[in-house]
């Protein structure tokens, strides 16, 4: 009886063993027996909407050991040091740790890796890799954001979509004995790695490059610390550009930026000397500073761009009227206690209707029209435009502004906020709220995604535009569009004025608050434009932050650089400017018909330019004269200015 009872035990311990635990026992065993070395997958693509590369992968390699199959472990490590310029040191210690695979280096060069494999090292292995890189360095930075070694997001899209664009790394499975040395007979298993899914954008790479030029050349000129330019299409929310500068270089971001032709290449040889001498944790929050996307992590006072709203809530509610009579003599004086100035109190505008207010930019119309819309409506407006809270942009890091709460609005407070001041909103919150009323009326949700798409080409999700509410009718847009179009045409917005292009918009100049209190000296200027106004394809915010070239005035420096990438972008996208009767008068004698130049070569072009008065510049710094253009920008055809600029883009003959 007692055997049987053993023999029962033995049965049921079998049993529990080989079904039970039968499946996780050989799972352990696998992994006693077997090496597996990752094979890196390919990350995806990221395209601009055009399907322009943005990010991509290069070849590399990564360098292997498997300690336990090192015989002579010095003599081995002097070997591949010689070969990788590394310390012999650190690489004997890698290959005599008692573990069963180490990593000796990353992204090796080709060169490296053929010289490695031909020493036939056992134990050393040489395995595919690939390293993130962007073909156009600083080009979109803040926006494609970049990865760590192991080519995981840690900013922008890279980041937001990590989980698309990583695919699924592979195996190469070596089989080992107890000892964890590979066993001599051909026993291997590899399994390929799957690449990741691309990402199309809604940036276009022209546009792009219009923006960041211009951005720079804003920085540069004005000694700002940061400048934002974005450009969206209204009518859907996608995003068309996008450039922050300072920016950083991702293949090499550990480096500070100024110059998109160098690595580091600050304003002025004292201020290398005061980055190079400064202690890490200093330079590391100098280094994370320029990470960080202006457009969208950091808030600011509008100013008088904040304008716009006042005014479309104003007509919206009908407590104004294009036509409505206003006087400015320079103080508000409905608010007791109060000390609040127009901008000119020095030289009051007198008598005006809303539309000269408008032009003229003067502080005390649009009090007015704040007080009578009453705090509730006008804070109701505020968040209809979606301020106070983030866009839902699929970017790192967006902050959502900072709005009075209704319970704590004063009168005093709404007579500030009503031009702007007392209120903090992001660049990206702003441009959306522009659009809204170039569109229509429709506030829409700001897109950077196009669609995503697998390695073979195949549709996988596609972004459709999103209205995220009404804020205003249809016919107050209208009104509001011929009021800004008069600012640039007539009045304080006059730089952003392009003949035949019909530009709308609204500048806006503040000053800075730091810690809490309004410092001296420090101003942001700001631009908001729209055009053409009677049928809005483009709206471009530009803001300058703590301009210190002396002029600090948004209708001074901020409105050309939009009245420029507005001109530029509708260009590009064949626009023709249509000259009003008063235009023809004034312009028609300086314009002149921009030709058709595709085909030509370098040397060609620039003589048919020069002799209509018109410079121009290349893509290539150095072209050749048999280089042909490829393209132009304005197209054949735009009537412009002499002595404009002409883009044109080469191609090298083979």
């Amino acid at each position: 009886m007692f055997c049987i009872v053993i023999i029962l035990l033995l049965i049921i311990r079998l049993f529990h063993i080989q079904v039970i635990k039968g499946i996780e026992l050989r799972e352990k065993a696998l992994e006693q027996w077997s090496r597996n070395i990752p094979v890196p997958s390919k990350r995806g693509m990221i395209y601009d909407r055009n399907k322009n590369i943005l990010a991509t992968n290069v070849s590399s390699y990564t360098i292997w050991a498997r300690p336990a199959d090192i015989f002579e472990p010095d003599k081995v490590a002097i070997k591949i040091a010689n070969i990788l310029d590394m310390d012999s040191n650190n690489i004997y210690k890698l290959i005599t740790k008692k573990q069963s695979l180490t990593i000796i280096k990353k992204w090796i060069s080709k060169k490296d890796a053929d010289k490695l494999r031909s020493l036939k090292i056992k134990g050393i292995e040489v395995v595919d890799d690939n390293k993130r890189y962007y073909p156009m360095d600083n080009f979109a930075s803040h926006i494609l954001g970049f990865t760590d070694i192991d080519n995981y997001g840690l900013y922008g899209i890279e980041k937001i979509y990590d989980e698309e664009l990583t695919g699924t790394n592979g195996k190469w499975i070596k089989m080992v004995d107890g000892k964890q040395k590979q066993l001599p007979y051909e026993n291997e298993g590899f399994f390929e790695p799957q690449p990741g899914n691309n990402i199309l954008l809604t940036i276009d790479e022209t546009i792009q490059h219009l923006a960041e030029k211009a951005a720079l050349e804003a920085l540069v000129k004005n000694k700002a610390k940061n400048v934002s330019v974005i450009v969206m299409n209204p009518n859907n929310g996608d995003l068309l550009a996008m450039a922050t500068k300072p920016d950083y270089n991702p293949n090499n971001r550990n480096t500070l930026l100024f110059n998109p032709d160098e690595q580091w290449k600050p304003l002025d040889e004292k201020e290398r000397k005061k980055y190079t001498d400064l202690p890490w944790d200093q330079k590391s929050q100098l280094l994370y500073e320029s990470w960080r996307n202006f457009s969208i992590n950091d808030n600011y006072e509008p100013g008088s761009t904040f304008k716009i709203i006042t005014a479309a809530a104003g007509l919206e509610e009908k407590v104004v009227t294009q036509n409505s009579k206003f006087h400015c003599d320079g103080y508000v004086t409905q608010i007791k206690g109060a000390k609040i100035k127009c901008w000119r109190y020095y030289n009051p505008h007198g008598s005006q209707n809303f539309t000269e207010g408008v032009q003229n930019s003067c502080n005390e119309v649009f009090v007015s029209v704040g007080l009578k819309l009453g705090e509730a409506k006008m804070h109701e407006y505020i968040e209809k435009f979606g301020f106070g809270e983030k866009t839902g942009i699929e970017l790192t890091g967006e902050t959502s502004g900072i709005v009075r709460p209704l319970k704590s609005m004063k009168k005093v407070n709404l007579a500030t906020i009503s031009f702007g001041q007392g209120i903090s909103v992001t660049p990206i919150q702003m441009i959306s709220a522009i659009s809204a009323v170039a569109n229509g009326g429709n506030l829409m949700e700001p897109n950077i995604v196009k669609s995503i798409t697998d390695n073979e080409g195949n549709l996988i999700k596609e972004k459709k535009e999103n209205i995220v509410r009404r804020v205003i009718s249809n016919q107050t847009s209208k009104e509001l569009l011929e009021i800004l179009e008069s600012v640039v045409s007539k009045g304080s917005g006059s730089k952003a004025y392009k003949p035949g292009y019909k530009i709308g918009g609204k500048t806006g100049t503040a000053q800075k608050v730091i810690d809490g209190k309004y410092a001296n000296g420090k101003y942001i200027a700001s631009f908001a434009g729209i055009a053409p106004v009677d049928n809005p394809k483009a709206v471009a915010l530009v803001v300058i932050d703590e301009p210190s070239a002396g002029v600090y005035y948004g209708g001074q420096i901020a409105a050309p650089v939009a009245g420029n990438i507005l001109k530029e972008t509708l260009d590009y996208l064949d626009y023709e400017p249509k000259l009003s009767k008063e235009e023809k008068e004034e312009y028609g004698d300086v314009l002149v018909t921009v030709p058709n130049l595709k085909g030509l070569t370098i040397t060609e072009a620039s003589k048919r330019l020069r002799e209509l008065e018109l410079k121009h510049v290349t893509d290539i710094v150095t072209p050749k004269k048999e280089d042909k253009v490829i393209d132009q920008i304005p197209k054949s055809g735009t009537e412009v200015k002499k002595e404009e600029i002409i883009e044109l883009y080469l191609k090298n003959p083979k």
